[in-house]
This record gives structure tokens, C-alpha cells and sequence, in this order.
């Protein structure tokens, strides 16, 4: 967190977690997701004053830790002027209701505060729909009385978004609200889609570039191609989908996207309101898998990423891991193998052999030529403007001249024409 923060300024929580026996490892809290929880509170903003850590066989079914312990929460927030106590685990309506009654101030879930940061960093008009529809959908079954976190007047954690007047709406209202997002986010996939259908017929691959929130995505995109994406030590930096045109090498240009960044115990919810972000995994050509090399969490956050990979991604996409950081650890802390690259974005170290890797990892070569083609092959050029990057044609005596570049079928079916490789 910034240390220029003022913090009596700022908004001051309590962190409070379960770990109960029942619980599956997504639901349940422990000390490492604490400390993630913590990095969420201050990219949203606020300041965290203590943490408490309940371990019990079940929840309590109306108190969640118990009345005991809610009490002592009580006690730790009245010690340090606290002004709300974030949940690590998820809480029910009736959990929240009958812990404001018991500790006095405003209980949020680890959810609520996620969908706070996404409120904050949405720019554009997709990411402003995904977080809105992501609102709803957390709002519609907690309607029912509520207590201050939904009675609050003013800004503050846990506010943004959507606004007094319709957190006073019934149920039906919301609902024809969710509708309308979705057939907007509908429009905006559509328009993706003939965004998606232009490139592939230029033959232009599209590398994604997921990881674990915070791994270094935005640094890497910026560092090969000078996107200009702010790219800070926060959680959750980057919420809209950029895409860059990036020159991998001679024969070979690919759109490099970067995408939100996954984290663990990501509500479901939340997964499917930002399925217009995330479904460009599901068109890769290649998946960027960026992992801080130095996160003392590594293995646990490269699961996370790989299972929802596994859920959003096509089955057959290549995977490139690539171990950022990689000046922070020792050499022998990287595996190596297949499909792994070491670098450093914010050094700019190792650059070139990431390209490399990437254009391997694409896995078809591709040959920067000139074809000449007899007139009587004239409708090859629309094949070639179809299914390769051409660019350019010329129309001479001796017959059509294109400066094109193909993958191995095209190239196999041109050969004989072929006058020059470049």
C-alpha cells in the first residue's frame, strides 16, 4: 500500500476468517488468504487494523463464528476505532444481519470487496457492464433485509456501484436490470466477434496472457509493446481486456491480450459476469501463463490459474509458462522443460527468448515469401488475402506478385511459385 495514505482517512477494517473442518479448501480461511485478504482491502483503499482467525467443527448457522467470538471481533474493532469487519470466507444475508446487530458496524465478504475493486477499476463501458451485472447477481439474494451494509449513505468500501435508488428495488426491478446487462454484454460480444472473424482471416494468432493477479501481465504487455497500461503493485490492476499488435519476428506478428487477473476463491459468480473479458482465452492461439517466479505461494496460485483455465480455455490451446521475476529467485528455483521461459519485465531480461518461445510454442512455421502467380490462378489471391498475411499485391506482365506470409499448407500448395523467401 501506498505509505502516503492517511490513515485515519481511511476506511478501517477488522479481517476475520474461518476454518472450519467442513469446509471444502476454497470455502475455508487460513493465514496465507488473510494476507491476500489484506492486499484486497488496501487496493481498495482501506487500512487493516487486525486479523482474527476462528477455527470450529461447523459455522455457527446464525452468527457464522459464534456469538463468543463475535464479541471479541466487537471488542478488537471498539480497540482500534475500526469502521467495518471484511469476512474471508462467504457469508449468507442472515450471517451478515446478525453480525451487524452483534459487533455494531458494517460486515462485508471477501466477495463485496472484490466487486468493490472491480467497481473502482473499470474504464470502459464493457468492464463497467461486467462489474455492474457482477453486482446484481451478489445483491438479488441478499435483498432481504440487509442490515447497515446496505443502509449506508455516502462513499466508502462496499458502496460504489450501484447506487441508493436502486439497492431499494425490488427483486423483479433487478432482475429486468440483469437482463438488459446481459443483452448489452450479448451486443458487446457480438462486435468482438466480428472483431475476432477480421483477424483471423489476416492469419494474425492471438496470444492471451493470464496468471495469477498481480504476477507482472500488465509490466510484460507494456514491455513488449509500449502499451502504456498502468502497471502497479495492485491486486486486481487491470480489469479491461487490452489488446496490442506485437512483431514476434519477420515471419511471424500476433495480438497480444492482456485479461483480468485470476485469484483464488473467485466467487462463481463473478467467473461468469466477466465471461466477455475471459472468453478470449477460449480464442487463443497461445495462452501466456505469467507466474511470479519469486511468490512464495507459487505452486497454489498456478493451480488456480490452470483450473480456470481448464474451464475457460479451448482443451487443445498451448500453454507457455513463463516465470517472471525470475532476477528476484535463483536460477535452480525455475523449472525448466518444454514450454518454460524465465524473464524479467520490469528489467526487460530475456525478452528475446520469450518471442522465441512464443513463436515455437505457436507450433507452425510460417514463411515470409514472394509468390508469382500465373493470371489464370487469379482467384488464389482472395484465398491468400483469406488464409495468410499478405502484404502486398502487384499486378506485372510476367503475372501477380504477392509479398505474403503463409503457413505450411499454403506454402506447400505455392511452392513451385514461390521466387523468393525473405
Amino acid at each position: 500500500m501506498d505509505s502516503n495514505f492517511d490513515q485515519t482517512t481511511q476506511e478501517r477494517a477488522v479481517l476475520v476468517g474461518l476454518n472450519a473442518d467442513c469446509f471444502t479448501k476454497e470455502q475455508t480461511a487460513t493465514e496465507e488468504t488473510l494476507e491476500e485478504l489484506e492486499a484486497l482491502l488496501e487496493t481498495a483503499g482501506g487500512f487493516c487494523t487486525g486479523k482474527v482467525l476462528q477455527n470450529r467443527h461447523t459455522p455457527d448457522s446464525h452468527s457464522f463464528i459464534g456469538e463468543g467470538k463475535a464479541l471479541e471481533v466487537k471488542m478488537l474493532v471498539e480497540a482500534t476505532a475500526s469502521t467495518m469487519v471484511i469476512f474471508d470466507n462467504e457469508l449468507s444475508p442472515g450471517n451478515i444481519r446478525a453480525l451487524e446487530e452483534i459487533i455494531g458496524v458494517t460486515v462485508l465478504d471477501r466477495s463485496a470487496l472484490i466487486l468493490d475493486i472491480f467497481a473502482q477499476r473499470a474504464k470502459t463501458k464493457e468492464g463497467r457492464l461486467q462489474v455492474e451485472l457482477a453486482q446484481y447477481k451478489y445483491l438479488l439474494p441478499r435483498l432481504s433485509g440487509m442490515g447497515a451494509s446496505l443502509s449506508r449513505q455516502g462513499g466508502g468500501i462496499g458502496t460504489r456501484g450501484p447506487g441508493e435508488t436502486k439497492l431499494e428495488s425490488d427483486r423483479r426491478h433487478i432482475r429486468e436490470r440483469i437482463n438488459r446487462l446481459e443483452q448489452e454484454l450479448e451486443q458487446v460480444r457480438k462486435v468482438r466477434g466480428v472483431q475476432r472473424e477480421r483477424r483471423m482471416k489476416n492469419s494474425v494468432p492471438v496470444v492471451a496472457i493470464v496468471g495469477y493477479t498481480n504476477a507482472g501481465k500488465s509490466t510484460l504487455l507494456n514491455q513488449l509493446t509500449g502499451a502504456g497500461i498502468p502497471a502497479n503493485n495492485r491486486l486486481f490492476d487491470t480489469l479491461d481486456t487490452t489488446s496490442r499488435l506485437l512483431t514476434v519476428s519477420d515471419n511471424l506478428d500476433v495480438i497480444l491480450s492482456d485479461t483480468v487477473g485470476f485469484i483464488a476463491k473467485l466467487p462463481h459468480h463473478l467467473v461468469n459476469a466477466f465471461r466477455a473479458t475471459l472468453e478470449e482465452l477460449e480464442y487463443a492461439d497461445l495462452l501466456l501463463h505469467v507466474i511470479d517466479a519469486s511468490d512464495p505461494h507459487r505452486e497454489e496460485h498456478i493451480q488456480v490459474v490452470e483450473k480456470l483455465i481448464a474451464k475457460l480455455a479451448k482443451p487443445e490451446t498451448p500453454v507457455l509458462r513463463c516465470y517472471n521475476k525470475a532476477d528476484l529467485v535463483y536460477p535452480e528455483d525455475i523449472p525448466f522443460g518444454e514450454n518454460v521461459v524465465a524473464i524479467s519485465a520490469k528489467q526487460g531480461k530475456n525478452m528475446d527468448g520469450l518471442l522465441h518461445a512464443m513463436e515455437k510454442a505457436l507450433g507452425h512455421a510460417r514463411h515470409h515469401v514472394l509468390v508469382r502467380l500465373p493470371y489464370a490462378m487469379g482467384g488464389m489471391v482472395e484465398t491468400l488475402h483469406d488464409g495468410a498475411q499478405v502484404n502486398s499485391v502487384e499486378y506485372t506482365a510476367d503475372g501477380i506478385e504477392v509479398d505474403a506470409v503463409l503457413d505450411d499448407i499454403l506454402y506447400g500448395r505455392l511452392r513451385e511459385y514461390v521466387t523468393k523467401e525473405c
